[in-house]
């Protein structure tokens, strides 16, 4: 196998030499540049370390990694609509460099995209991964509208939001590690087994970027910090303040999220010092660290060899190590 680091310049190299230039430009343009703002690539670099995992070399995982890739930055781009975000990897998002017609309709060009990927595969590979990425989309779609739903609720509840955040972050994580177990043939065991190590890194990933959105650097997080409290996103810091704070700092938290101030500077620092005092802000740290220690629970049960098992728990500490 190889490190973290090789894998992602593999990926890259291959992305590189996938030419989507074609006409019209402005249904294209937009594709070309969300694929180029970088990123860690972590999903399409599980898909390589998976297939390797289970012995087989990583350029023939190379087309469903690609597929994954698109999908996930289709998803990003639509979703950025639907936030209004400005930024997405530091850089101005698809809507806001274009229009929002384009920023749709480049979206939906990308997951045709992602599914012409796999027709690079023998038809019962092919049958098997399109199967998993339809389940997976839909998922998507469905943690999608659970998200915005809770905008405008004030009864979600902690069971809920984990399986918001399971469909509409972790399944894909789940799913790029499944389709690399698919592409080499192992056995259904360990493909379930290295989805659920997927499932619950996911999941911990989740968490983690929600505390980043409001407690990340600026600078290095890649997208506006606090961009969950401007849209009133009950997320698990949000949920589990109201959880631990008395009844007068719920009904100031709960003011503070049915508010849409012009300028939100006052409003983010007030909504992160209560996420601190009500020791939410603990509590979803140590969430990110149960499902991390969940995920590599799940090693210990796959039948790959030990060295194996130990480069995939290094990833999860990488990843869950990151402090942006």
């Amino acid at each position: 196998m190889h490190a973290i680091n090789q894998y992602q310049e593999f990926f890259v190299t291959y992305l590189n030499t996938q030419s989507i230039a074609r006409e019209p430009q402005n249904l294209y343009n937009p594709i070309t540049y969300i694929l180029g703002l970088g990123g860690k690539r972590m999903r399409p670099v599980l898909t390589l370390m998976a297939v390797e995992v289970f012995d087989v070399d990583y350029k023939k995982a190379l087309p469903a990694a690609m597929a994954v890739e698109v999908f996930h930055n289709f998803s990003l781009v639509h979703d950025d609509i639907m936030d209004e975000a400005p930024l997405r990897r530091g850089q101005v998002t698809v809507h806001e460099k274009w229009d929002l017609n384009t920023g749709i309709l480049s979206g939906d060009a990308m997951l045709i995209l992602a599914y012409q990927y796999f027709e690079q595969y023998e038809p019962a590979v092919f049958m098997q991964l399109a199967k998993l990425f339809s389940k997976t989309a839909l998922e998507v779609c469905e943690g999608q509208q659970w998200d915005v739903d809770f905008e405008t609720r004030n009864d979600v509840t902690i069971e809920e939001y984990l399986k918001m955040i399971e469909y509409k972050t972790a399944v894909l994580v789940a799913a790029a590690m499944k389709m690399g177990a698919i592409v080499a043939g192992t056995s259904e065991e360990n493909a379930n087994f290295i989805y659920e190590f997927g499932l619950n890194l996911g999941i911990a990933f989740q968490l983690q970027d929600d505390y980043l959105d409001a407690f990340g650097n600026p600078e290095t997080f890649g997208k506006q910090v606090g961009g969950d409290i401007i849209e009133n996103k009950k997320t698990y810091l949000y949920l589990k303040a109201m959880e631990f704070s008395s009844n007068e700092v719920q009904t100031e938290l709960q003011d503070l999220f049915a508010s849409n101030p012009e300028d939100n500077t006052d409003k983010i620092e007030a909504v992160k010092a209560l996420f601190n005092s009500s020791g939410a802000s603990k509590i979803t740290q140590d969430a990110m660290q149960e499902y991390t220690f969940k995920a590599f629970d799940t090693l210990d049960k796959m039948n790959i060899s030990k060295d194996k098992k130990e480069i995939l728990r290094a990833f999860g500490e990488n990843l869950m190590g990151r402090k942006v």
